[in-house]
């Protein structure tokens, strides 16, 4: 049911013209609202710094389209929204065949693949072909149009903070700033939004959950620069993920923090490892996403980026072949139950340390089975295995390592032998 949830929201919002500002991107946050609407929108002003960085204008797009001497459209702006390039500058004139090239972008490897390309720092115009189309223009006379406008608006961002018990927080960060494109574009918030919506839904939270939804990069940037976001980030934040292409069937991929030693690296290893063994483990010198702002120097968030195919890893990335076909329900599920695995092990995850000398005994306590019987065993083993590695030492998720059961086994174990008395919490 989830599953088919996340997948009607990425078909609404496929159509939505985004970019790192404008009307798609509030489009975008309007249909989370839908879903989760405590999602607060925020505007900053175009000019704003964001560290390094400054706000850009406002883009607008209303069309565009290439015509040929007879009037026909061979290219047009209403049929896909990737045929132009991102924040271009309007332009409506006549240009031979050679310049018509000159402006074109083609994707060679993929001849029926319109490409993503986009200038958002250098004003330019330009427009995205298939590289068939490329191929298909005659010496002629074409009409180029683009109705569009750069002025001084603003960046909008969303943002949703769920209260718990502790004040030490979750992040869950996620973007939408590229047009028609659904696992690269759409997946990571849809999966982000619904569960912040099954976190709401519980009855209590041990840690506060940061749910931020931004345009790529520049985004991040200026969420950090705003207010005291990053003084309180830097104070709270224990763990936190990027999610991005996460809608897709074909793997699982985590890319790891810088040094890839946090808490977040630990948690998402090892529920990957027991949920698909052979995915995909990126270094952080494989970054591309927001990642990359979250572990920066002196940001130093334990942030992790969290996908099915990576970015830039499977062959539909940044081209008119990302569509509604490419994701799936399953693939989205698969992605939410990930990431639910993962926060449930960081909410019970705690050490442990038993309290008796010696093994404890489990039968008086209606913990083991009191007739004693090859195979009688292995219903307990899990619980054995844990008791001996209750020293106080170890958390729930190194000692769902060092025995080979997941974590979200083994904690109604832990629950079980803290109601017998038999362990106790020592963090």
């Amino acid at each position: 049911m989830v599953g088919q949830e996340m997948y009607a929201l990425c078909g609404k919002m496929f159509p939505y013209c985004r970019s790192i500002t404008g009307d798609g991107v509030r489009a975008t946050l309007k249909a989370l609202q839908e879903v989760v609407p405590e999602i607060t929108v925020h505007e900053v002003s175009s000019g704003t710094k964001a560290f390094d960085w400054t706000v850009p204008k406002e883009w607008r797009i209303r069309d565009a389209w290439i015509k040929n001497s007879s009037g026909d459209k061979i290219v047009d702006f209403k049929k896909h929204n990737l045929h132009v390039v991102g924040y271009s500058t309007p332009v409506d004139k006549i240009v031979s065949l050679d310049e018509l090239k000159s402006i074109l972008y083609t994707q060679p490897d993929q001849p029926d693949a319109i490409p993503y390309v986009t200038s958002y720092y250098k004003e330019r115009y330009g427009f995205c072909v298939t590289q068939k189309q490329f191929d298909a223009l005659t010496d002629d006379n074409y009409h180029i149009y683009i109705d569009s406008e750069l002025f001084d608006g603003s960046l909008t961002y969303g943002e949703l903070i769920i209260p718990g018990e502790s004040e030490q927080e979750i992040l869950i960060s996620t973007y939408f700033c590229h047009p028609s494109m659904a696992n690269n574009e759409l997946s990571g918030p849809a999966v982000s939004v619904y569960l912040a919506k099954w976190l709401m839904s519980l009855p209590k939270r041990r840690y506060t959950y940061r749910f931020v939804y931004v345009p790529e990069t520049i985004g991040s940037l200026t969420y950090m620069s705003q207010g005291d976001h990053l003084a309180k980030m830097k104070e709270n934040v224990i763990a936190g993920w990027n999610l991005s292409c996460v809608g897709d069937d074909r793997t699982y991929s985590m890319v790891a923090t810088r040094y890839g030693n946090t808490l977040t690296d630990k948690v998402t290893e090892n529920v990957l490892g027991f949920i698909y063994p052979d995915y995909k483990h990126y270094s952080f010198l494989k970054r591309g996403s927001d990642e990359r702002q979250y572990n920066a120097p002196g940001i130093d968030l334990p942030v992790c980026g969290f996908s099915r195919s990576k970015y830039g890893e499977y062959p539909e990335y940044h081209t008119s072949k990302d569509d509604m076909g490419l994701i799936s329900p399953s693939g989205l599920m698969g992605a939410y139950k990930v990431m639910q695995d993962c926060i449930n092990a960081l909410e019970y995850n705690r050490k442990y340390k038993v309290v008796c000398l010696g093994e404890p005994q489990l039968g008086k306590r209606g913990l083991y089975p009191t007739i004693s019987q090859k195979g009688s065993y292995d219903e307990v083993t899990a619980m054995v295995d844990f008791i001996a590695y209750a020293d106080g030492k170890n958390d729930l998720i190194d000692i769902s390592n060092i025995i080979g059961v997941p974590v979200k086994n083994i904690w109604p174990i832990a629950e079980k032998l803290v109601k017998a008395e038999l362990i106790k919490v020592v963090d």
